[in-house]
C-alpha cells in the first residue's frame, strides 16, 4: 500500500508513533523514525529488523532548526525525497496557570507546535509535487475540547489543527494533502502519566481516575496505539487522496466535535 514511499515519524521511538512506524514499514515504506532520545530509536529499529523491516533512526530534537535540518538531510541523502511526513512528536504534563515556573508551557508548545512547524517546513522542501505527499499530524481529542491543569498541551494541540487547516490550503496545489488525527485515551506511557497526575490532582488513585475515564468512553475501553496506526497508514494511502484539511478523531464516541 506504501510501497516506494519514504516516511518520517518524529517521536516514532515509542507509543503511537513506534505503532505507526512499524505499521507503515510493515505497508511497504522506507521508515525513518526520530526522536530527542537515541536509545529509543535504536532500540525500535533493531526490534525492526528482527521482523525484516527497514526502519532508519534520527537523532533529532524537533526543537532545534539546526537537528531538524541535520536530520532531514540524512534521510534524503540515504533515501532520496520524503512522501509521508507524521508528526507525532510530543510531550505532556500538567501546567496549571498557578505554576510559579514558565518551563512546562514553553517545553510543551515548543516541542508539540513549534516542533512540528519546524519539521513540517523542513520536510516540504524535499517533499516532491503530485507524488502522493502527506503531513499528517497526531494531535489529540485535548485538541478540541480543553481539560483543567493542561493549558500548554490544550493550546498546542488546538493549535495543530489550526496549523493543518490553513497548511491543506497552502499546499493543495502541490498535491499535497494535511491532516490531523485526534486519538482519544490510547494505552500508552504517556497516557499513564496523564492518568497519574490527574488523579492525584483530584485527589483519587489512579485506578479510580482510570475507571472513571474508561466509563466515559462510549466503547468503554483505552485505544491500543495500532488502532491509530491503521488510521494514519490509511490516511497515507492513495485511498484517502481527496481527504485533507481534515481534524479526524478516532476516541471510541469520546468526542463527536
Amino acid at each position: 500500500m506504501l510501497s516506494t514511499r519514504v516516511a518520517l515519524v518524529t517521536g516514532g521511538g515509542t507509543g503511537i508513533g513506534k505503532a505507526i512506524a512499524v505499521q507503515m514499514a510493515q505497508n511497504g515504506a522506507k521508515v525513518a523514525i526520530a526522536s530527542r532520545g537515541r536509545d529509543h530509536v535504536e532500540r525500535t529499529a533493531e526490534e525492526a529488523r528482527k521482523l525484516g523491516l527497514l526502519i532508519l533512526p534520527i537523532q533529532m530534537d524537533v526543537r532545534k532548526k539546526s537537528d531538524v535540518e541535520r536530520g532531514v538531510a540524512t534521510i534524503v541523502a540515504e533515501w532520496g525525497p520524503i512522501h509521508i511526513l507524521v508528526n507525532n512528536a510530543g510531550t505532556s504534563g500538567l501546567s496549571l496557570i498557578s505554576d510559579p515556573s514558565d518551563s512546562k508551557w514553553y517545553d510543551v508548545i515548543d516541542t508539540n507546535l513549534s516542533g512540528m512547524y519546524l519539521v513540517t517546513k523542513t520536510v516540504l522542501q524535499h517533499m516532491p509535487d503530485h507524488s502522493s505527499g502527506r503531513v499528517i499530524n497526531i494531535s489529540s481529542v485535548l485538541g478540541k475540547f480543553g481539560v483543567p491543569g493542561y493549558t500548554a498541551y490544550c493550546a498546542a494541540k488546538h493549535g495543530m489543527i489550526g496549523f493543518t487547516r490553513a497548511l491543506a490550503l497552502e499546499v493543495v496545489n502541490r498535491g499535497i494533502t494535511v491532516n490531523t488525527i485526534c486519538p482519544g485515551w490510547v494505552d500508552t506511557a504517556m497516557a499513564s502519566l496523564g492518568i497519574n497526575e490527574t488523579a492525584a490532582l483530584q485527589g483519587i488513585t489512579a485506578e479510580e481516575f482510570k475507571a472513571q475515564a474508561i466509563a466515559a468512553v462510549p466503547i468503554k475501553r483505552f485505544l491500543d496505539a495500532g488502532e491509530v496506526a491503521e488510521f494514519v497508514c490509511y490516511i497515507a494511502s492513495d485511498a484517502a487522496k481527496g481527504i485533507t484539511g481534515q481534524a479526524m478523531n478516532i476516541c471510541g464516541g469520546q468526542t463527536m466535535v
